[in-house]
């Protein structure tokens, strides 16, 4: 990197950073492995406490030769992007009302704050008994997790667009679609997309919620078999799958940021 009078003087540590994350990445995982392999030999742990990463890892290689993690790992995958979709449909949705409408929001908005302060916990059983233990519950549980930070960040990101530019598209004779698209959506977006990254993370809780409430397929219901068979190395192997999953989900968000919001990014020098 060439110094300039304009970076003269910025640190160049971030950047170093940033072009070595991978290796730094790399080296926190191996050092987390060799910490829980000394654990295992220092401690003498059974490996139905703590088994060691060999053990989960071969016990989890088995889980996808018979099928049974892929299987359970679709079920889960099914009920989070369907949760996702209509989840974030209805928060987009609404959002755009409630930011439309001062009182639309104060109608709607007690309610929807306080469907928030219950545990998702606490109504995961009311929902698997009103709609039975298939996919329909968890469905509607992991929409209610994703629900309200969409919800709020579209809300927020709507009221702040600057007043002076929604005066500038009127005095252009612009159509409300018109304005919704060139300017309330590119202003919404990076908070909307915010949302979107918590909720891809919670979609995940969600489902995992349902599926331990009652069901018959899932990784959750997969950690509650192998827990009452003290299989904990597949315990371990299909949390790091949820944990996986969560993150796949949000790299795509994130992907998304990178596509749609080029136009943040400061220009290089």
């Amino acid at each position: 990197m060439r110094i300039t009078p304009k970076n003269k003087g910025k640190s160049l540590f971030p950047q170093a950073l940033a072009r070595h994350r991978g290796w730094i990445l790399l080296s926190s995982l191996l050092l987390f492995l060799v910490v829980w392999n000394l654990m295992t030999a220092v401690f003498k742990l059974p490996s139905f406490i703590l088994p060691t990463p060999l053990q989960v890892a071969a016990r989890t290689w088995k889980a996808l030769q018979d099928g049974s993690l892929l299987y359970h790992t679709a079920a889960t995958l099914l009920e989070v992007l369907l949760g996702m979709t209509f989840g974030i449909s209805a928060a987009l949705i609404l959002g755009y009302a409630l930011a439309k409408s001062r009182l639309l929001e104060n109608l709607l908005s007690p309610y929807v704050v306080a469907s928030q302060a219950i545990p998702i916990v606490a109504i995961a059983p009311l929902l698997v008994i009103w709609f039975g233990p298939g996919l329909t519950s968890k469905v509607l549980i992991c929409a209610l997790i994703v629900f309200f930070p969409v919800l709020v960040n579209t809300l927020v990101g709507l009221r702040s667009v600057p007043e002076n530019l929604h005066d500038l598209m009127l005095s252009m004779r612009a159509s409300r679609r018109q304005v919704l698209r060139y300017l309330e959506v590119p202003a919404a977006l990076p908070l909307v997309l915010g949302g979107l990254r918590i909720g891809a993370t919670l979609a995940v809780i969600g489902a995992v919620v349902g599926e331990f409430v009652g069901a018959d397929r899932g990784l959750g219901f997969l950690i509650n078999l192998a827990r009452g068979q003290y299989d904990t190395a597949l315990v371990f192997g299909t949390v790091f799958t949820l944990i996986l999953l969560a993150l796949v989900l949000y790299g795509l968000v994130a992907a998304l940021e990178r596509r749609y919001l080029k136009w943040q990014r400061p220009q290089k020098l």
